[in-house]
């Protein structure tokens, strides 16, 4: 790693930030609920009646494929990183969204061939996998619409979690964006041959709105806000610096990143463009804000991309994508606020115990890690701790090895009046886990525990 010729500048402190506004999740739930009621509309509209078995099986065929269309523009626009969306409600429960929507499209996917075959088949009196064979390769758009459905299913079985964890993140990454072609022609096939469509101009025009907008969303927040963040601030490796144990800090400069739109708790999606890394995005929090033309990010050996960030060399180039993130402090309403971190969790929570407003005496930092050496950037907690009279607690195992559990009980010995406080929690999966089961049975409402899961 070639050595820097400027020093990283010494973290200053900031003035701690106004909380503002809350979550837009339930209007956008309610918009999407809206938007599935309106496509049953659709079809009943057109529908004059329904007879027989092969006329309420081709019925249901048409309902599932309508609604899967409908999801799979849903579960496009979930892809698409729009700020308001990854910042207002969580870049993790968007990921929770999208995932979900998927398992929705890849059921209504196989409920609509499934039905339509079978109707199909009733109605010209033959078995289903004639039928099936008869609709593939003789009916025009269905083989685009087979192809498309085939893709979609691959990426459905790869991102079973059982699946996923043996593959690698960067095949089913890529693999994932072929959902892009997959979508553009069921589209193609379902405005061909979608009784509801080809009769119905003003069908296919809110069909054709509702496709364009999720394209221009993708286009612009996945291509062209990007190429623009990093033409205007050029970010590129300064130095890397040892923290602790497989810990590192990586330093980064760059131009006018006073404009970076960036808020304490949020991360940044980073490909850095270098040998064996540039094919892969990753998000890492920043761990100090953006100050005199630096910035800076803390990161933890935890795969191949993250162990290949302590071989950066500088001038290495970057490319980057954000922020996001909604482990701000627009989620506080209480005076009064502990933090609970754990591993490089440390990351946003750092940014946030510098900054976050509380009542005097009313900020609390409780750092849990195996060993003292584990606990990066120690030295400048302890810093902020005294200069904003906070209070930080170290959670360590015993010297014998045992852990050193987040208990309710712990948690009412450390701050008596836990249930009038905001907590931000950030950490392995695990600690979160158990951390959050013990701050709800001390009385600590659901809605004032704020987190965010990295695991996307």
């Amino acid at each position: 790693m070639a050595a820097a010729t400027h020093s990283p500048p010494p973290v200053r402190h900031r003035a701690p930030q106004r909380a503002g506004r809350r979550s837009p999740a339930v209007p956008l739930l309610a918009a999407a609920w809206a938007g599935g009621i309106a496509v049953l509309a659709l079809w009943w509209r057109d529908t004059a009646s329904v007879v027989g078995a092969d006329g309420w099986l081709t019925g249901a065929g048409r309902i599932t494929g309508l609604l899967c269309g409908y999801m799979c523009a849903l579960l496009v626009a979930l892809m698409a990183r729009v700020p308001w969306l990854e910042n207002g409600v969580g870049s993790d429960r968007t990921a929770r969204w999208h995932a979900s929507a998927g398992r929705w499209t890849v059921g209504l996917l196989i409920g609509h061939i499934v039905l339509v075959t079978l109707g199909y088949a009733a109605q010209a009196h033959t078995d289903p996998v004639t039928e099936f064979t008869t609709v593939v390769f003789d009916l025009p758009e269905m083989l685009k619409g087979t192809a498309g459905a085939a893709v979609l299913l691959s990426v459905g079985c790869t991102s079973v979690r059982a699946v996923r964890r043996r593959m690698r993140y960067e095949t089913w990454y890529y693999l994932h964006l072929s959902t892009y072609g997959a979508v553009f022609l069921a589209f193609s096939h379902q405005l061909a041959l979608g009784a509801d469509f080809v009769g119905s101009a003003a069908a296919r025009t809110a069909w054709y709105a509702l496709y364009v907008s999720v394209a221009c969303l993708v286009l612009w927040f996945r291509v062209l806000m990007p190429v623009r963040l990093n033409t205007r601030h050029r970010v590129r490796v300064e130095t890397v610096v040892r923290e602790a144990p497989e810990v590192y800090s990586v330093w980064l400069r760059g131009r006018r990143l006073d404009r970076l739109d960036v808020r304490p708790g949020q991360f940044l999606r980073w490909r850095f463009l270098s040998p064996g890394m540039w094919h892969a995005s990753h998000p890492y929090s920043l761990s100090a804000l953006p100050r005199d033309g630096w910035l800076r990010i803390t990161v933890k050996a935890l795969g191949d991309h993250s162990a290949a960030v302590a071989t950066l060399r500088r001038g290495t180039r970057v490319w980057a994508e954000g922020p996001y993130g909604a482990l701000t402090a627009e989620r506080r309403r209480q005076d009064k606020v502990l933090l609970i971190a754990g591993g490089t969790g440390i990351t946003p929570l750092r940014t946030l115990f510098e900054t976050l407003p509380a009542a005097p005496g009313g900020l609390t930092l409780l750092y849990r890690g195996r060993t003292a050496e584990e606990l990066a950037l120690r030295h400048e907690l302890e810093q902020i701790a005294a200069a904003r009279g906070a209070r930080l607690v170290y959670a360590l195992n015993a010297p014998d090895g045992r852990r050193a559990p987040i208990t309710a009980d712990r948690l009412r010995a450390l701050l008596p009046d836990l249930a009038r406080h905001d907590v931000y929690l950030c950490g392995p999966h695990g600690l979160s886990l158990a951390a959050y089961d013990a701050l709800r049975a001390a009385g600590v409402p659901a809605s004032r525990i704020h987190y965010e899961s990295f695991e996307l």
